[in-house]
């Protein structure tokens, strides 16, 4: 371990440790670079975990490393139990391991259950056999339709822009509802079951506290596979979206029924979903006590910046989890969505309203996940079209950008790229000029900066009694802005609107901007002490 990271015991000691866990998503190709290649890696993550318990972050989520041809970043799946070697060997993750676990941190690891790559061993085996095979009946391999089988076996769009089918040379089409090179398998063949929990039991056994699950509403497909219908008033078909039959299908939440049976068998493990549904009680079926422990709500990821907007997100965050064991779980950006200082506004007005945001989410009851660089500011970037990487740019045909605006890699010191991300300048997405001020280093040493305000919420979060409890009351509040206390008597008032407001009595705990005056400026938050 790094002389840097001070041994620490976790903060939470108990099986439920995940219930007001603060999480840090670690996209591993844009965190930091221990190789010298452009690329981050496990290495890296090491170096860097002095950074994770300065910023007092309960877990690590880290993004697929897993052996991959990198059609999708590491979301094409070639051998889930083993180790890219861009990103280092077995022997590296396990030193990651241990570090973080003996600097109070612990680790949760990316499961990629819907798809494979096409290079994976199963996948080569499946185009090597005739169809009606037991190797081509672990993927959704289907005769095409017309009378030479010409035509795709449905009219399923790929979520990445294009069919979502391909064929190969025997005319038979196989299914993948991401890239040609994530074909999508086949969960009602018992051994594709089977083989999940193999990986699950690898990597618990090695250690790892929990799991991040991919798509974990798509598992299971609509009995037949059925043509999709057009959206009304658009005449297109409907694509990810509310009511995609592909995805949120009841056989799904068998497959969750297995997960938690193995997570069941190793005590204190959790797994959080990613589950993208439009409906309270629909995500809520995925956190029954046999299920998931938690699952994403992205409700505040895309509210707009208003009061109903914010306060909606809310209430119906707490109204999906009000008739469950689990609690919310919130998130402001992922590796997939615009940052939210973009997404926000960007500039001076985006971080000032983002340093507000970060203080809503960590007041909020239940767990909060923290992008890569969400504790810097760090917005999305304007990139040039001959170095987008997403698969999305080309399946779109240049129409959409994808999302490599969200991923350029972290920057940690000095005034020129790469940051002290890398050794070398040239960096696997190209880092911008100009962000000598948004460092980490940089930041470290302003009481001002978005760093120190995370570093003070995530303390004041881990230590204070204030924030006991896991309900929220709704208070009044000026017009325009919304309150609410938390019952160990945490206050928290959030000011979206143009105007300034009185702050209501209570010791200020923290503050997103200056509250000397006694009021909260415009695009700002407060806690409170009641």
């Amino acid at each position: 371990m790094s002389s840097l990271t001070p041994a620490r015991p976790f903060r939470r000691t108990d099986a439920d440790w995940w219930r007001d866990a603060v999480f840090y998503q670690v996209y591993i190709r844009s965190f930091a670079d221990g190789s010298g290649d452009g690329v981050g890696d496990l290495a890296g993550i090491r170096a860097r975990l002095p950074h994770l318990v300065d910023l007092g972050v309960d877990a690590l989520w880290i993004t697929p490393f897993y052996p991959s041809p990198m059609a999708d970043h590491g979301y094409d799946v070639a051998d889930p139990r083993d180790v890219e070697p861009v990103f280092g060997d077995l022997a590296e993750f396990d030193a990651l391991l241990a570090e973080a676990h003996a600097a109070g941190i612990r680790v949760t690891v990316d499961l990629v259950p819907n798809h494979t790559s096409d290079r994976h061993a199963w996948f080569a085996e499946a185009l090597a056999s005739p169809p009606g095979s037991a190797a081509r009946a672990r993927y959704l391999f289907r005769d095409g339709r017309g009378p030479d089988g010409s035509q795709a076996p449905n009219n399923w769009p790929s979520v990445f822009g294009g069919p979502a089918w391909s064929r190969v040379p025997d005319g038979q089409w196989y299914l993948h509802l991401f890239a040609p090179e994530q074909p999508d398998l086949d969960f009602t063949d018992p051994e594709v079951l089977a083989d999940l929990e193999t990986t699950m039991r690898f990597w618990l056994d090695r250690g790892v506290d929990g799991f991040r699950i991919d798509v974990a509403h798509g598992m299971a497909k609509p009995e037949g596979l059925p043509d999709m219908q057009p959206m009304e008033d658009t005449g297109l078909l409907d694509d990810h979206g509310p009511g995609d039959l592909r995805f949120d299908q009841p056989g799904v939440h068998d497959v969750h029924r297995r997960v938690r049976a193995v997570l069941d068998a190793h005590p204190g493990t959790m797994a959080v979903g990613e589950v993208w549904v439009s409906d309270d009680d629909r995500l809520a079926d995925y956190l029954r006590p046999d299920e998931l422990q938690l699952a994403f709500n992205f409700k505040l990821l895309t509210a707009d910046w208003t009061v109903d907007g914010l306060r909606d997100a809310v209430v119906h965050s707490l109204a999906t989890v009000a008739g469950v064991p689990a609690p919310a779980c919130w998130v402001l950006s992922n590796h997939d969505r615009p940052r939210h200082v973009t997404r926000y506004g960007g500039g001076e007005l985006g971080t000032r309203r983002a340093r507000a945001a970060a203080l809503l989410q960590l007041a909020l009851p239940g767990a909060a996940y923290v992008y890569n660089g969400d504790e810097l500011g760090m917005p999305d970037v304007d990139l040039p079209d001959e170095v987008l990487q997403d698969p999305i740019w080309e399946r779109s045909g240049h129409t959409e950008r994808g999302r490599d605006a969200c991923r350029v890699p972290v920057p940690w010191s000095g005034t020129e790229p790469s940051y002290g991300f890398s050794s070398q300048r040239d960096t696997w997405l190209p880092m911008p000029g100009g962000w000598g001020p948004l460092t980490a280093r940089a930041q470290a040493a302003d009481p001002s900066s978005m760093l120190s305000l995370y570093r003070a919420a995530l303390a004041l979060r881990a230590s204070s009694p204030a924030f006991s409890g896991e309900s929220l009351e709704w208070l009044p509040a000026p017009e325009g802005c919304l309150a609410f206390r938390r019952p160990g008597g945490l206050v928290c008032l959030l000011n979206p609107s143009p105007e300034a407001v009185p702050l209501p009595e209570g010791r200020v705990l923290l503050a997103s901007d200056d509250v000397a005056g006694g009021t909260l400026p415009a695009d700002a938050a407060v806690w409170l002490q009641a």
